[in-house]
Formats: C-alpha cells, structure tokens, sequence
C-alpha cells in the first residue's frame, strides 16, 4: 500500500507535511502513548499487534514529527482489507473507543484532509474514526455515524458506597445470593481459564445468534497485553458458569468481554464477577471502570450497566463518506444461520467473518 509506510505526506500543499508511520516498530509511538491524557488501551502496542497476529491487518499512525522527531501527535489505524464489507481505514477495528492523539497545536483540518485525500487515492470504501468527544472542524467532510452510549464507574468513593450506588435488587441482593451459593472465582491468563472463558463465550454467542471470536484473538491478546489483561471465572461446584475477560490502562479497569451459560443465571455468577472485578481493581489503585458501549436500543445492556451506578455519555463515530449500511432484514437471517450452526462451524464461521468485520 503506497505512502502508508513511513513516507512524508503534503496535505493540500499547505505545511506541515504528515507522515505515516509503523507503530509496531516506531518506539516514539510507545512513548507518545505513555505520556498523552487521552490515550487509552487500545492505543497500545500490545492492541494493534493483536490485530495484525490475528486478523492480517496493517497498524499505521498519522502523525506531523518527521523522522527522527518526537511525536506529539498521532492517529492510529488498520487498512482492513475485504471482498466482503469494503477495502477501509478504521481507528480502530474491535475498539469501543481510541481518541485521535492530537495536541492543543495540532492541526485538525489538515488530519481530515489527509484522511479524505487518502481514501480517494486508495479508493477505500470510507474513513472511521471512534472518537469519545474528539470532534473535527465543522469544514471538514467528516459526518456523524452510528451513535452509542459509552459508561464508565467512578472508583474514588469507599467500596461501601460503591456498593450502595448498585441498583438494590438487580445487583446488591443478587451479589449477596451468589455469596451465600459459594461461588469460587479465579483470576488469571492460564489455558485452564482460557478454555473455560472461551466455551462459555461460544454458549453466549449461540445465544445472541453471533459467530464466536476466533480462540486466537484471545490468545494474541493474552501474549501481547501480559498482566494487563485477566479472565475472571465464576465456578459452582468445580463448573465454570460465567466469565469476563478484563484489561487496565493505567487507572483505568476495562470490561471487554463477559460470557455465561444461561442455565445457572439463578445463581448471579454475572453481578457476582463484576463486583469482584470492582474489588479487585479498587484495591490496585483503578479510579474508574471503563464500561464499554451500549446500542441506543440495547435497553437490557444499559440498564444493566446502569444499575451499577455509572455515568453514561452519547458517543459518535465519524465517517468519511457516510455510506449505507446492510439491511436489518439481510442480518437478521444472517443470525438466525449462526444461531443453529454446530459449534464447530460457529468457530469456523467467527475465523472467516471477524476479520471483514473490523
């Protein structure tokens, strides 16, 4: 792919150039994540390897430092490439969220040139940008997308009045019940968990009619994120019921993926992971739980998340051009298909679509 490898980039013809660059091999990359306000987990490295191990896509950043300069700003993104949904650019595939790196000096007119220009140039079907509140320049051609709500737990307050905060009887009582079936709960990044977390994720995903993601996402995760990352498993006489796949980011804990099987859901093991989930990242230091990002009409999900005393804000994605998206009715049968595949095919089916659905 021509001029996305590190060669200086004239925006318009106007200064200052941009240029691309490999933030898999640029360590000025590393230490612009390091040090910007806004940076977030899925900024890091260990993100964007995952990525490319798993799904074959390219990371490359925008940034205006020159070789050999440091960085003071920066947009990540992957070129996905597929004959299925369309050749893009997208920042960042599989995030909720990644805020453009841009400093109070930078130049956003010139960011959205660049990307408009480059999308032309490589005839990518359109530009994504996840921003949480970062918004362009009312001249530019970026237009507002799909719209979610984005949650997030304040951690400051004691454990005690976190635990007031929760809803009574969707989540205190229900915490107090697992606690009185004696749950055992394990934490960590062993196989064993991995392997429990992972066929309870093909239950949860039969369920919502959805193909798995592959087993080797999980697993470049796992190699790349290190200590960051951690499964946590709910079990009820030696059996994993529940499980969710968490990660941190300096004082921020992150709930990325969560899974059970629907036959012990009288037993809270889900209410129950996510308060030891609390716990645990109160007692390391985290001020904030990093909910994740609910559909406007996922009224289930936000209450849920609701309940346990966060804050949410509306976020939009932004795209250049905005284009249609598939029919409600073509994804609907498409669910119905996954919902009564064999698990075996549903695995298969998660390792050939995830990577065109970036």
């Amino acid at each position: 792919m021509s001029n996305l490898a590190g060669m200086p980039e004239q925006v318009g013809g106007r200064s200052p150039q941009l240029y691309s660059i490999d933030p898999l091999s640029d360590v000025r990359w590393d230490a612009l994540v390091a040090k910007h306000p806004k940076a977030s987990v899925f900024h890091q490295r260990g993100w964007l390897t995952s990525l490319a191990s798993t799904y074959g896509y390219k990371p490359i950043v925008l940034t205006s430092a020159a070789a050999g300069e440091p960085l003071t700003d920066g947009i990540p993104f992957c070129a996905v490439k597929s004959w299925i949904t369309g050749d893009r650019l997208v920042s960042l595939p599989f995030a909720d969220h990644c805020e453009p790196l841009l400093n109070d000096c930078g130049k956003p007119v010139e960011f959205t040139e660049w990307m408009s220009g480059e999308r032309e140039r490589h005839h990518w079907k359109y530009v994504e940008l996840r921003p949480i509140s970062w918004c362009p320049d009312s001249n530019s051609r970026f237009g507002a997308d799909r719209s979610y709500w984005f949650h997030t737990l304040d951690l400051t307050p004691s454990l005690e009045q976190v635990f007031r905060n929760f809803h009574k009887d969707s989540l205190q009582r229900r915490i107090r019940r697992a606690e009185r079936e004696h749950l055992s709960y394990r934490t960590g990044r062993s196989e064993e968990l991995l392997s429990d977390f992972y066929r309870l994720l093909l239950i949860t995903r039969r369920r919502h009619q959805l193909p798995p993601q592959p087993l080797a996402w999980f697993r470049n995760l796992i190699r790349n994120m290190g200590e960051n990352l951690q499964i946590r498993v709910a079990r009820k006489g030696g059996v994993a019921v529940a499980a969710l796949l968490t990660l941190r980011y300096r004082t921020t804990a992150i709930y990325k993926y969560g899974c059970s099987d629907h036959r012990f859901h009288s037993l809270a093991a889900i209410p129950f992971l996510f308060w030891k989930f609390i716990e645990d990242s109160k007692a390391t230091g985290a001020e904030q739980i990093d909910f994740g990002r609910s559909d406007l009409d996922q009224d289930g999900l936000i209450n849920f998340k609701d309940h346990f005393g966060t804050t949410r804000q509306r976020i939009t994605y932004l795209r250049y051009p905005n284009v249609e998206r598939n029919s409600p009715g073509r994804m609907t049968a498409v669910r119905r298909i996954f919902s009564v595949l064999p698990d075996s095919l549903s695995r298969l089916a998660g390792d050939l679509v995830y990577r065109h659905l970036g």
